[in-house]
C-alpha cells in the first residue's frame, strides 16, 4: 500500500482549493532528524512542548495548578487570558531564530499548528472578532522582509486576521537587552489604532498574536491601545514564553 502522504499527491494536483502537492510530501523532522515526518513530528511535540500549569493572564509557569499567580493577582495585567505554546527553550529557541532572523518563513506552517495545539488556543481564537498581530515598524520590516508575528496570525484565523489595524507609529531599539520597566518607557506612543477603523473595535473581542513573550512590554502596551479604543476583551496568543521574563 502507498504511503498516505503519497495517496494524497494525485487529488491535489488537480485541485486549485487545497494546499499545494508539496504539502502532502514527505519531510524530515528538524528536531529528531526522522523521515519521513512533517517537519514538527508529534513525538517531539509530545516531548519537549508539554503542557504545564501557567498563570492565565502571564503565562509563567506555576507549581501547582492556579488560575494567576500572586504578581498577576496584586497588579492585573491588561491582559484577560495569555495563552503560551511552549517555553522558550531548546528546541524551540533554535527554530524560532530560524524562522525570525535566517529568512525562513515557511516555518510559519508547522509553529501555527503548534500553537493550536495549546490548551485554550482553539477556543479563544473562536471566540474573538479581531486576530491582530504584534506590528513592526516600517524600519524592522525593510531589514527583515515579513512581521514574523503576522504569518503566525493569518495562519491561526485567517478569516479574522488583519495587520492593518493595529499599527506601530515609530521605530524603537531593541526590547531583548532592555529591563522591563526600560521596555515599557521604550515602547510609549508606539502602537495605535488605525483611526479610520477604531469604531471597529468597540465591544469587540481581540487576540493578540507574537512568537516570544519575554517581559510582556509590548503585549501589555498594544492591548492597553486596544482598550482605550474600545475592545471589550483582550488576550494573547504566544509560541514561546520565557520562564521568569527576564531577557530572551
Amino acid at each position: 500500500m502507498w504511503p498516505k502522504w503519497f495517496q494524497g499527491i494525485g487529488s491535489r494536483l488537480w485541485s486549485p482549493h487545497l494546499d499545494p502537492v508539496w504539502g502532502w510530501l514527505p519531510s524530515r523532522c528538524a528536531i529528531c532528524q526522522g523521515w519521513p515526518q512533517s517537519p514538527l513530528c508529534e513525538t517531539c511535540i509530545s516531548r519537549f512542548a508539554q503542557p504545564q500549569h501557567r498563570c492565565q493572564t502571564c503565562a509563567l509557569p506555576l507549581p501547582h495548578p492556579s488560575r494567576r499567580c500572586g504578581a498577576c493577582l496584586k497588579t492585573p495585567p491588561p491582559l484577560d487570558l495569555c495563552v503560551t505554546a511552549t517555553t522558550y527553550a531548546w528546541p524551540w529557541v533554535d527554530l524560532i531564530a530560524r524562522y525570525k532572523f535566517q529568512q525562513q518563513p515557511g516555518w510559519a506552517g508547522p509553529l501555527a499548528t503548534l500553537m493550536l495545539s495549546t490548551p485554550w488556543a482553539e477556543d479563544t481564537l473562536d471566540a474573538a472578532d479581531w486576530v491582530l498581530p504584534i506590528p513592526l515598524s516600517a524600519q524592522r520590516l525593510a531589514e527583515r522582509g515579513y512581521n514574523q508575528s503576522w504569518l503566525l496570525a493569518r495562519q491561526l484565523s485567517p478569516n479574522k486576521a488583519d495587520a492593518q489595524l493595529l499599527l506601530r507609529t515609530r521605530d524603537t531599539p531593541s526590547q531583548r537587552t532592555l529591563p522591563r520597566a526600560e521596555r515599557l518607557a521604550n515602547l510609549v506612543g508606539a502602537f495605535a489604532v488605525e483611526p479610520l477603523r477604531a469604531s471597529q473595535l468597540h465591544g469587540k473581542k481581540v487576540v493578540l498574536v507574537d512568537d516570544v513573550m519575554t517581559s510582556g512590554a509590548s503585549l501589555h502596551t498594544a492591548a492597553r491601545v486596544l482598550r482605550e479604543a474600545g475592545a471589550a476583551q483582550v488576550s494573547a496568543l504566544v509560541l514561546a514564553r520565557t520562564e521568569a521574563g527576564g531577557d530572551a
